[in-house]
């Protein structure tokens, strides 16, 4: 066997391989490379022996060791559905005021409702609770029936003209249409949007007219001053705040042909503990009362 050639520069045997006049150098691997590569070898074939490591057709080899982290997620989820169930209880047996002054519940509670609007409410809300046309914002301070906790759990338990609830929150505005005239329809309209400041290009005259015909018409709902009537439902129209528009045409549209909106009944469908859970956080977003 023939011996490998030496490089004349370093002294060192060559491997033979030789590319374009450069020749590889045969160095042998440090000891301490080769301690450790060997170490990692010996540490392979242990964790097989000690833990799961072979797929087999329906299973895996358990290894020596039974390890399973399945079974330790298992457990894991196990003991933190049993601290949930402890929360669940106590806002199950405990009022929406206690729960709001208990700092551990609210929390908790806040949390899961949270994630029960995700599921249940953006459809209409939307993700940030901030609504759209037609469906109010959460976040602010204008609540057609009260932002207190205990008039929002009785919103979202029994819904708004849920025909099949016989506690749903219930407000019909008549449709003019059918009881004013064309011309008393633009009036109105025009003084109801002054109201907020949104009359446009509607003359004094005409709003002067419109106010006499909402005092004849309007006032026993949304009161005198147009600032409406929680007992009944009736919107404050002196905000900025409107679910079919604030022009005067959106709300001579609405006048004439009011549009009702309809909100679920969560109680039946969702449990009394998840409503309550849906309240605080609705409560929490920063408009509740």
């Amino acid at each position: 066997m023939s011996e490998k050639p030496i490089d004349e520069f370093s002294g060192v045997s060559t491997t033979g391989h030789e590319w374009d006049g450069i020749k590889e150098l045969d160095n042998p691997m440090p000891r301490w490379w080769l301690i450790v590569y060997y170490a990692t070898i010996v540490w392979a074939v242990g964790y097989m022996i000690a833990y799961p490591a072979w797929p087999l057709i329906r299973t895996a080899t358990t290894g020596l060791l039974g390890y399973s982290s399945r079974a330790d997620v298992k457990t894991e989820l196990a003991a933190a559905k049993a601290t949930k169930a402890d929360y669940i209880a106590a806002i199950g047996s405990k009022s929406v005021t206690e729960i709001l002054a208990d700092e551990k519940l609210r929390t908790f509670a806040a949390a899961a409702g949270a994630a029960a609007f995700k599921v249940n409410c953006v459809q209409c809300h939307g993700s940030g609770a901030q609504g759209s046309p037609g469906y109010p914002n959460l976040n602010d301070d204008e609540w057609l029936w009260g932002g207190k906790p205990q008039q929002i759990q009785q919103t979202i338990a029994h819904g708004v003209r849920y025909a099949e609830d016989p506690n749903t929150r219930v407000s019909e505005m008549p449709a003019f249409g059918s009881i004013l005239k064309s011309d008393e329809i633009t009036q109105v309209s025009s003084f109801v949007a002054s109201l907020s400041g949104k009359a446009g290009n509607a003359s004094a005259q005409e709003i002067a007219a419109g106010k006499q015909v909402f005092a004849q018409n309007c006032a026993a709902c949304h009161g005198d001053d147009g600032k409406g009537n929680r007992e009944m439902g009736a919107p404050n129209l002196t905000d900025a705040i409107w679910l079919y528009g604030s022009t005067p045409a959106a709300i001579a549209a609405q006048v004439k042909s009011p549009r009702h909106g309809v909100m679920p009944a969560w109680g039946v469908r969702l449990g009394d503990t998840t409503v309550k859970e849906l309240t605080v956080y609705v409560h929490s977003l920063g408009g509740g009362e």
